[in-house]
């Protein structure tokens, strides 16, 4: 059995910078269509009723919305650490 090497520890401000990621392009990269409508805002067809701006999203229909960080955890089921991976572009 081999032993896994410790995962890092994000900083603060990676922390920060992660929730202030702007999702649109974020989502593209990982191949999700998204349809840009009114002040700034984006569906997603794969989500039906969730909607993104900027960082934020939210899902009036589940009563869910968050930053960034809580997209990638709550709608797309990453753990912390894969969605800080994910956000911040580190493998």
């Amino acid at each position: 059995m081999t032993a896994r090497s410790p995962q890092p520890r994000w900083s603060r401000d990676q922390i920060r910078a992660a929730r202030l990621a702007p999702l649109a392009p974020l989502l593209q990269q990982r191949g999700l269509q998204l349809i840009e409508r009114e002040a700034g805002n984006f569906i997603l067809p794969t989500y039906p009723g969730l909607i993104v701006k900027d960082s934020y999203w939210r899902w009036p229909e589940r009563n869910q919305a968050g930053n960034a960080i809580d997209f990638f955890m709550r709608v797309l089921g990453l753990s912390f650490h894969d969605a800080m991976r994910q956000i911040t572009g580190t493998s």
